[in-house]
């Protein structure tokens, strides 16, 4: 494609001679009078293009554009970068026909026109197209191109070229696709040239996609889910050891992620709020799309997950053993109601000091259970406190320590029914995460609180757990669907709601530092945690009609407002990208068309 000559087509096409274009404007971009509707790029450029019918079919909004620029010299060509984002035929006559002119004149220039665009009349028509600059310059020097960081002045009035397929391919995917493992492991294809029958396949560095958490946005029946599968899929199955956590509390993720739940390569598990005992029951625990809602493969599919033993269930817990949190919460309380005594206050600075002494010498963090020996040792020594501090028998002092290993005991006792009963405490799917070899854990439990105090464990344990090991690997990525559930605006939130929302913010912020990653995925972005979502360094954007939403990303992940405008059109399955860190180029918006998952399942249920 493309018949440009010398040196110059190895970079650039111009559709076999159709697209001949010139810089005609450059502009600073006027300031948001109202910031909620987004921010803009600082340059605003105008192309105009000489007209040609077939053109209009060719172009895609995307596309890159080159334009040298003043630095150029030297033997060096230096190019502007820029990227479509608006594209429009123009008729030179309808610009001069006016309201208040007689209306027989104006019906005939306006009947006339419609001949005209079939013509190629270059005379009386051309192509207008809006292109913004992608902060990059395309730097050619002899048959090698090199892509260097920064805005330079493109110089008005040159020419201004369309780059390749091969050009494209290589500037989105530099050093990203060589990273991926095994084939079929692109996200989707660019949009770009699918008019002219090309596909361009864009890949992801699944690891750095992980570790410095995403976003997926998407107004109802856009596909999130879809997109959300299939970014699973693909990071399981192109990376080595990578797990995956989802809280679904839409319980949809079994069905969506059968195809990998019942793949015996990769050790997965199912936690539902109640005990699964057939297919049929497993059938109606779960939501489906429509079209394979009474589908007899479903049904094969789900059997073959659970004669895997891959289904379990929550166990649920009035009473969680106590941690050294829960310890020193305690001591707090009984220091603020003996103020007035002094031998009291001592005593529980004595245990205090021996706490903080125990947790030092066994590498214990505040999130964890106290153990066995830490209550042994202050059931001992009550009568020693009481002798030495004159506590007395009937204070609540000696009645706490008196009592932690009754209640601590019946907790263990229960524990060890509950493990003989079949199903899962929050501290077991912790020791599964990180002591098993499972690699994709799907927490399908539709009750909004118990899945959130889920979220708290969690998060907890594996934070302290991960800053106590100094590891980083494996990476371990949290997934939230309907995450307006889970991260809601801190200002709304409370009680359970806001500790599970701080608990999110906490872990996108400190969790990069030890390979725990997460992923938000919601429909109403204006409802999340802002600091949370200030957190993500890659985020794909679908369909969102909602004005604010747009704008809340234009500002927050600095995309131009035109640029979002164009996820208006889109269809399900079309998404906009971009990233600070896993694909080629930093925070360039790319329009791609992702793979969709119902494919992929319905090539493993045919196999069934």
């Amino acid at each position: 494609m493309g018949s440009l000559s010398d040196l110059k087509g190895l970079f650039f096409t111009d559709f076999d001679g159709r697209f001949r274009a010139r810089l005609s404007r450059v502009e600073p971009a006027r300031a948001a009078s109202d910031e909620r509707l987004g921010t803009s790029a600082p340059y605003a450029c105008t192309v105009l293009v000489e007209y040609d019918r077939e053109l209009l079919r060719l172009l895609d909004v995307g596309m890159l554009l080159a334009v040298r620029n003043f630095k150029s010299g030297g033997g060096v060509e230096r190019y502007t970068l820029m990227e479509l984002s608006r594209f429009w035929p123009v008729h030179f006559g309808l610009l001069g026909v006016k309201e208040h002119q007689y209306f027989p004149m104006q019906f005939e220039v306006i009947e006339q026109t419609v001949q005209d665009w079939e013509t190629e009349d270059k005379a009386t028509m051309a192509i207008y197209i809006s292109a913004i600059p992608i902060n990059y310059d395309l730097v050619v020097s002899g048959e090698s191109a090199d892509y260097v960081r920064g805005f330079s002045y493109p110089v008005v009035g040159e020419e201004v070229y369309v780059l390749n397929r091969e050009t494209v391919k290589s500037i989105y995917n530099r050093g990203v696709a060589d990273k991926v493992k095994g084939e079929g492991g692109h996200i989707g294809n660019l949009k770009m040239f699918e008019s002219v029958g090309e596909e361009i396949p864009i890949y992801i560095d699944y690891e750095s996609l992980v570790r410095y958490h995403f976003g997926v946005f998407a107004f109802t029946g856009g596909g999130k889910s879809n997109l959300l599968a299939t970014l699973i899929r693909k990071i399981l199955r192109h990376t080595r050891d990578t797990k995956v956590v989802v809280f679904d509390v839409s319980c949809e993720y079994p069905f969506l992620l059968m195809d990998l739940l019942a793949d015996p390569s990769i050790p997965s598990m199912v936690v539902f709020e109640r005990m699964i005992k057939s297919p049929r029951e497993f059938n109606i625990s779960i939501v489906k799309p429509k079209k394979y809602e009474g589908e007899p493969r479903v049904l094969k599919g789900l059997e073959r997950i659970l004669s895997m033993g891959r289904v379990t269930h929550l166990v649920r817990r009035n009473v969680e053993a106590p941690t050294f949190a829960d310890v020193f919460q305690a001591l707090d309380s009984l220091a603020d109601s003996n103020k007035d005594k002094p031998n009291y206050l001592n005593a529980i600075a004595e245990v205090r000091m021996f706490t903080d002494s125990y947790m030092t010498s066994k590498g214990y963090a505040e999130e964890d259970e106290v153990d066995e020996e830490y209550v042994n040792h202050l059931n001992k020594n009550t009568s020693y406190f009481a002798s030495t501090y004159a506590i007395h028998e009937r204070s609540g002092f000696y009645g706490w320590m008196s009592s932690l290993k009754v209640i601590y005991s019946k907790i263990k006792e229960r524990e060890r029914e509950e493990e003989v009963s079949g199903g899962v405490a929050p501290k077991t799917i912790i020791e599964k995460i990180f002591e098993s070899d499972l690699r994709l854990i799907c927490l399908s439990i539709g009750d909004p609180d118990t899945i959130k105090q889920l979220t708290v464990n969690l998060v907890r344990s594996s934070l302290s757990r991960r800053k106590r090991e100094f590891s980083v690997k494996p990476y371990i990525l949290f997934v939230w669907d309907e995450a307006q559930e889970f991260a809601p605006a801190l200002d709304k939130a409370r009680g359970m709601e806001k500790t599970c929302s701080e608990e999110v913010e906490r872990l996108l912020r400190q969790g990069r530092k030890y390979g725990l990653g997460g992923c938000l995925v919601t429909q109403r972005i204006a409802h999340l945690n802002t600091s949370a979502l200030q957190q993500l360094h890659t985020y794909f954007v679908g369909t969102l009609p909602r004005p604010y939403d747009r704008g809340l990303i234009s500002n927050t992940f600095m995309v131009d407002r035109e640029i979002l405008e164009r996820t208006l059109e889109f269809t399900p399955g079309e998404w906009l990208l971009s990233s600070y860190t896993a694909t080629g180029m930093t925070n360039v918006p790319i329009f791609i068309k992702s793979e969709d998952t119902e494919q992929q399942l319905d090539k493993f249920m045919n196999a069934l």
